[in-house]
Parts: C-alpha cells; structure tokens; sequence
C-alpha cells in the first residue's frame, strides 16, 4: 500500500498534519480488539479526507464502510455545523465500538449510523450528499455508484479508496480475483462518465476524487 521509498514517505507524513488523540486512541483500540486492523485509513490519510472535508464545507455527508469509524471521524472534521453525517456498514458487531468514539468526539450527534447492506440501505435515504466516500467491498464499488450518484449535489464529491489496489491494477489478471476486476472496472467506469470528472492520486493505496458536473 506504500509506492513511494520509504524515507521519502516517512518525509511526507512527518511534515503533514498529526491526528489528534482521540484518533490514536481508536487505532490503538482497534488494533487491540478487532480483526484486519490495517483497513484503518490511518494518520496520513486520514488528514488528506480530513483537509478535503474541511475544503468542502459539507453539509451533508454519506459514508460507504465505517469499520471502527476512523475515517468517518476525519470526514466529520469538516461537516457544516448543522450538517450530518450518515455512515453504512454491514457489521454489527462493531456499532457500540464505533458509537463510543463519535460520542467522544464534538460530532456525536451528528454522526446517523446504519447497519446492514448498503444496496438495501442506500435507496431508503431520501436525501443528497455534498461529499460520499466509498470503502467498502471492492466487487460492489460499481453497484454503489449507480446508487449514489444521483444522490450527490452538482458539484459534490465523490472519494473512492483502494482504487490501486495494492498494486494489482497493473499486473496481470488473475479471472478468479473478483475484487481486482471490480477495482479495474471501477476506475474505468470514473474515467468515462461524463457526468463527473476524475483525479486519481497515488496516496497509501489509491484515492480517487471525483466531483459532480
């Protein structure tokens, strides 16, 4: 997930922005009692989504796959005053794990958790998003697009994460790898819909930014 040397890469987080403590504490927690800790966005992008964020001003914001809500955190640094933030994951056991850090946090209140599918979820939310972020399961980013994409305001954005997954969008295709044909169909769909225009940045495994006609 790195692609740059890594004293260069130490060079570009050591003169980033640092996470506040609140969030290393999650990490520490995370790492501690959870499975797959490193699906955590981490320091380094964690403030990247954060200055996005804060560019925006969102309103309203959707997130795609909470984990242990790290990122939603980071995202929720820049949420209007009055804004809200709703976040979807699949797994249940980590509602109570996520709640206790968003009410330890000043957005608590703003942060509307659901559980369960989000392509069941996603068509009962009457309502638009300046900013989505999607991390969730690789083999539906193309099916939560279609979804969401009528849901975004004109000139909302769209964050898509893991689009270079770990590399294996330029090496040879193994036809049994779902999640790497999602991901090369995926950034393919970005390019050619002319309803948005696209940027993909080489940060950790690939972030897209795509933003609303």
């Amino acid at each position: 997930m790195y692609f740059l040397p890594e004293n260069l890469d130490k060079y570009v987080v050591d003169h980033s922005e640092q996470e506040p403590k609140l969030l290393q504490q999650l990490t520490r927690e995370t790492y501690q009692k959870v499975l797959q800790p490193i699906m955590l966005s981490g320091p380094y992008q964690g403030r990247v989504l954060s200055m996005i964020s804060k560019i925006i001003r969102p309103k309203s914001i959707l997130e795609l796959g909470t984990f242990t809500g790290y990122a939603t955190l980071c995202l929720a640094e820049g949420l209007d005053k009055d804004g809200e933030l709703h976040t979807i994951d699949i797994n249940e056991e980590l509602v109570d794990f996520q709640r206790k850090y968003f009410d330890k946090s000043n957005f608590g209140s703003q942060i509307i958790q659901h559980t369960g599918s989000a392509l069941d979820i996603l068509p009962q939310l009457n309502q638009t998003f300046d900013l989505i972020f999607i991390d969730a399961d690789k083999p539906n980013y193309s099916n939560y697009f279609h979804l969401i994409i009528d849901k975004l305001n004109p000139g909302g954005i769209i964050l898509s994460d893991n689009v270079l997954w770990h590399g294996k969008v330029v090496e040879p295709l193994d036809e049994k790898d779902k999640s790497t044909k999602a991901v090369l169909d995926y950034n393919i769909l970005l390019k050619n819909d002319e309803r948005i225009e696209t940027v993909l940045l080489p940060i950790r495994d690939g972030l897209t930014i795509s933003r609303k006609k």
